[in-house]
């Protein structure tokens, strides 16, 4: 199913409130007969489904079917082996198994209707609910920072979204206001919904599923949004068109093949997140080095069939940073090589990863404790049990040929006759309500609807008739603030994660700042081409900043107070030098220098030096009408 287009008859069966699956589901084991002909049967036996083990083990006795939605609990498809790693694990993985978070959208549709009622307010939820159960739905409790209220992740795959789409966006978080009631752009393009209260939720997951998007497992231990390419179909340099592989990925882990409805309870019990990118061409736009797994597009030396080579293990975190290993697989590029290759991955690391320290429930020290050969004779004996007749073979040579990665910001003609492609800046990836309208209706009059969302946190608007790109550059909402459709090299390749004002980890706003000292080095300095660089709050390096030119890192520092005379801690930030992404992917892994405080006069004048030194930036001539507006403080 398209992520972004669906008939009426699609939009009901995804649908998936409470009441609509109680009146589908009279016995789910039926309905597994009834689908036996369509759904391979061992996608529902999976390890200990339909039977308990007789192991002298300590575990919990795990409850099978979900009486409230008539499904099999998240918990049901691990085996006792598993089940017992996870009963004496990590305090998450105990409050899994204690209350499986698969029917924690049950439980916000309840809470919400007590709220509604006043017969209940959110102090009241239970706080194992609160912080970490109802992330299975998506819903990230904002406590330190928005009491009460919650981030909404959802699943884009492939960062296709349309203008109906971005308008319920905003109509979603307008009532929170300007400074809590907003939108972000992921580095997995895609959205994340900030402000919103538990008895707003319901609406809000029943508007997505009308529109064929949930948030249904869409955070904590849950395979998270499947990248491919922002120029899938639109690009005369593609390999692979990723678009039918992101939604079939998804459709994998977030659909229930049985009931139809969103939320897959086969994949309801991971035990850390899980990372899928689908690379499209040379460019490597999905990043693949940095997921768990990367698919990276390459012909058959023999056959000249297009297919994938497999790379594995990317991951950032706040202990360890890995880059992606070769596999030594490849498999045709069709759907059910692609699924079936995932799903064995996932069927391995859901079962045999760690269950005890989170911080080696990464799919990287798995492979490592397996070794590759060992990694890759297991998915291949895995894939062969599913006896779907696909095959694997081994890594194929790569494209040798020079190729300089492209572009996606600004007007760029496509194969298709008379049609061009507009990329557009998003400072920082934060849209207002305003905002996500104003794109909508640029949508509507130039692209047919359609809106790229891009890892970068910025839009493609595809297929825009050549005629018409003069006017969309003239557009009021392209011309203002913010948007713009053609950046400088700095300010349109920075990127941003959330920060401290949203997010309790951060040890120092980064948004604000990004967009500020991007603006601020653009009138400093002039760069030949694109200076990507990345802010991250803390360690965890949600904005990637490995990946970056120039990284910045928020950390502790320290700076003289002039009244006192004494060194005094303030905020500040490492920073990092040096990654490289496309088919010549580096992660810098060392800080380029530490403790730098984040205040302007500190920080803008370090950039600049490295901006010099290491990618040749000269400083910008200022024309004498702009030296006198200075000068009078007008500039």
């Amino acid at each position: 199913l398209s992520s972004s287009h669906a008939t009426d008859r699609d939009r009901l069966r995804l649908h998936s409130s409470p009441q609509k699956i109680k009146v589908k589901m009279v016995k789910y084991s039926r309905a597994l007969i009834i689908a036996a002909a369509a759904v391979p049967a061992y996608a529902f036996t999976a390890s200990s489904y339909g039977r308990r083990a007789t192991s002298l083990s300590s575990a919990p006795p795990i409850e099978q079917i979900d009486t409230r939605t008539g499904k099999p609990t998240g918990s049901s498809f691990l085996p006792q082996d598993t089940i017992d790693r996870a009963a004496v694990g990590s305090p998450i993985e105990k409050a899994k198994l204690a209350k499986d978070g698969t029917s924690a959208f049950v439980d916000v549709y309840e809470y919400a209707a007590k709220f509604r009622a006043g017969e209940m307010t959110w102090e009241e939820v239970e706080k194992a609910d609160m912080n970490t159960r109802l992330k299975f739905v998506g819903m990230l409790h904002r406590d330190k920072r928005t009491p009460g209220q919650f981030m909404m992740r959802l699943k884009v795959p492939n960062g296709i979204v349309n203008a109906d789409q971005m308008r319920f966006y905003a109509d979603c978080v307008e009532k929170y206001g300007e400074e809590k009631g907003v939108i972000d752009i992921t580095t997995r393009q895609n959205i994340q919904l900030r402000g919103v209260k538990i008895e707003d939720a319901p609406d809000i997951i029943d508007g997505l599923h009308a529109r064929n998007q949930t948030s249904f497992q869409s955070a904590l231990d849950s395979v998270r949004n499947m990248v491919g390419s922002p120029l899938a179909g639109i690009d005369d340099q593609e390999m692979v068109d990723t678009r039918e592989f992101c939604n079939a990925l998804n459709d994998l882990v977030s659909l229930d093949p049985v009931t139809e409805t969103r939320g897959n309870p086969m994949w309801g019990n991971l035990p850390r997140k899980f990372n899928i990118a689908v690379s499209g061409s040379r460019d490597d736009y999905a990043h693949t080095h940095i997921n768990d797994i990367g698919l990276v597009p390459c012909k058959h030396a023999e056959t000249g069939v297009m297919g994938f080579n497999l790379v594995l293990g990317g991951y950032m975190s706040i202990k360890r940073v890995a880059e992606s290993i070769p596999a030594d697989m490849w498999i045709p590029a069709d759907r059910e090589s692609v699924v079936t290759l995932s799903e064995a991955i996932l069927r391995i690391f859901r079962d045999e990863s760690e269950r005890k320290d989170r911080q080696k429930a990464r799919l990287m020290w798995l492979v490592e404790k397996y070794g590759v050969a060992e990694f890759k004779q297991a998915v291949i004996n895995e894939i062969n049990s599913y006896d779907r007749g696909v095959t694997v073979s081994d890594a194929q040579p790569v494209p040798t040929e020079p190729f300089e990665r492209r572009e996606l910001m600004g007007v760029h003609k496509q194969p298709q006759e008379g049609k061009s492609r507009v990329g557009v800046l998003i400072p920082s990836g934060r849209l207002s309500a305003t905002e996500c309208r104003e794109i909508a209706d640029l949508a509507d009059a130039y692209s047919g609807g359609e809106i790229r969302l891009t890892v970068e946190q910025n839009f493609i608007l595809p297929n825009v008739d050549d005629g018409k790109v003069n006017a969309l550059l003239k557009e009021k909402a392209l011309n203002g603030a913010r948007l713009k459709a053609n950046p400088g090299f700095i300010e349109g390749n920075t990127v941003s994660c959330t920060g401290a004002q949203f997010c309790g980890l951060a040890l120092v706003e980064t948004k604000a700042n990004a967009e500020l000292i991007a603006k601020k080095l653009e009138d400093l300095v002039t760069v030949d081409r694109p200076i990507r660089i990345h802010w991250t709050g803390c360690p965890n390096s949600c904005g990637q900043v490995q990946v970056a030119d120039i990284g910045i890192m928020g950390g502790p520092a320290r700076k003289l107070n002039e009244e006192t005379g004494k060194m005094m801690a303030v905020p500040g930030c490492k920073i990092f030098v040096g990654g490289r992404i496309g088919e010549d992917a580096h992660l810098a892994l060392e800080p380029y220098k530490e403790g730098v405080p984040l205040a302007e006069e500190s920080l803008i004048p370090e950039l600049v030096e490295i901006l010099k030194n290491e990618f040749g930036a000269t400083d910008k001539t200022m024309r004498k009408r702009d030296k006198l507006k200075k000068l009078v403080g007008l500039a």
